[in-house]
C-alpha cells in the first residue's frame, strides 16, 4: 500500500501547464520518475492545459497491491490529475490505486531531479510526503 500511495503523490508531482512545460526548467516536473521504494515510475506530461501523470512501470508486489484495490492494469493507470502551478509547486489530486481513492496532492520542486510530493487528507491538515527522483527511463525498460 506504501508504494501505491508513493506512486500517486509522484504522479502528482509531475504536473504544470502546458506554457510552462515548453520552458521546462531545471526545477520542471515533466520526465519520468521513480518513487523512493522504487516500485513505481511515473511519466507526466500535459493533459488539456494541466500537467498530469500516468505509471509506465510498476514492480510486481505494486501490482498486486493495486488488484487488491480493485485495479487490474496498474500500467497506464492516471495517478497525477489535474495538476496547477502555484507558488513553490503545483496542486492537484491523486489516485491511490491500491486505495481506490483520490487525494489533494501538492508537488515541490527539490533541485533539478527531485520532487516532494504530498498526499493530504482534510484539505491539506493531514499529509504524507515522499521524495522522488528523476530517472532517464524506467527501470526494466
Amino acid at each position: 500500500m506504501r508504494g501505491m500511495l508513493a506512486a500517486a503523490i509522484a504522479a502528482a508531482a509531475a504536473s504544470v501547464l502546458p506554457a510552462e512545460a515548453t520552458a521546462a526548467p531545471a526545477a520542471s516536473p515533466l520526465g519520468t520518475w521513480l518513487n523512493p521504494y522504487g516500485s513505481v515510475a511515473v511519466r507526466t506530461g500535459a493533459c488539456g492545459d494541466r500537467l498530469c501523470g500516468w505509471i509506465v512501470w510498476a514492480s510486481a508486489e505494486a501490482q498486486a497491491d493495486a488488484r487488491e484495490g480493485g485495479v487490474t492494469g496498474l500500467i497506464g493507470t492516471q495517478l497525477l490529475e489535474n495538476y496547477r502551478p502555484t507558488a513553490g509547486g503545483w496542486v492537484g489530486t491523486v489516485f491511490v490505486p491500491d486505495m481506490g481513492r483520490r487525494f489533494y496532492s501538492k508537488i515541490e520542486p527539490v533541485g533539478s531531479d527531485g520532487l516532494r510530493v504530498k498526499g493530504c487528507i482534510l484539505h491539506g491538515l493531514v499529509c504524507r510526503s515522499q521524495l522522488w527522483h528523476r530517472v532517464a527511463q524506467p527501470p526494466h525498460a
